[in-house]
């Protein structure tokens, strides 16, 4: 088996730098829970998309264990538009309704998707067998975990905490469970399919 612990950002410091954007206060502090709880895990390797945000939630578990996260572009936040949108609910709810519709600019879901779960198989390709921690966002990750399993949806991703960890079981390439890690009570919660949201 192996374990992917998906890891999506803690909150960050709002600007237009998608890059570059870091974590404030609060997510620095959320990210340090993220860390305690991610140590006893036994975790092999820590990837990360190559945003800022995503790099420092999950840099401490790096540092623990002794290993240089790996950067992987794939793992990005999808690109929801060239420009900033209007109303963001709105942009988000036409991107999940039509799967091959994107806004100017913009990944259709297909698109990001794909790229998203191209560079997953490819990990698992890579650490068969081993505990993979992967900083990533909201978005994207949702996508991910929608092409292995369709109910994880627009609604599912509307739950999402930031941060929050959810912990991937793959037999070879075939997704066999997902938990969801309880960040807050810093302990692994054994909770299948159901969705709690963790206060913020």
């Amino acid at each position: 088996m192996t374990n992917l612990y998906f890891v999506r950002h803690a909150h960050s410091i709002y600007s237009p730098d998608e890059l570059n954007r870091p974590l404030s206060e609060r997510g620095m502090e959320d990210a340090k829970l993220t860390t305690n709880l991610l140590k006893v895990l036994q975790i092999d390797q820590v990837i990360s998309s190559p945003y800022k945000r995503a790099v420092q939630t999950v840099e401490g578990i790096a540092e623990l264990i002794g290993k240089e996260i790996e950067l992987i572009d794939d793992f990005r936040e999808r690109t929801l538009s060239e420009h900033p949108v209007a109303d963001f609910n709105e942009a988000i709810s036409k991107v999940w309704a039509d799967f091959d519709f994107s806004l100017e600019g913009g990944e259709s879901n297909n698109i990001a998707q794909k790229r998203g779960v191209e560079a997953t198989l490819q990990v698992l390709d890579k650490y068969e067998g081993q505990n993979i921690v992967i900083g990533t966002h909201g978005n994207i990750q949702v996508l991910i975990m929608n092409y292995f399993d369709p109910q994880y949806d627009v609604h599912f991703w509307e739950q999402l905490a930031m941060p929050d960890i959810y912990k991937l079981t793959f037999n070879e390439k075939n997704l066999v469970q997902v938990r969801r890690i309880n960040i807050h009570e810093v302990k692994v919660s054994n909770i299948g399919y159901t969705i709690y949201k963790s206060a913020d």
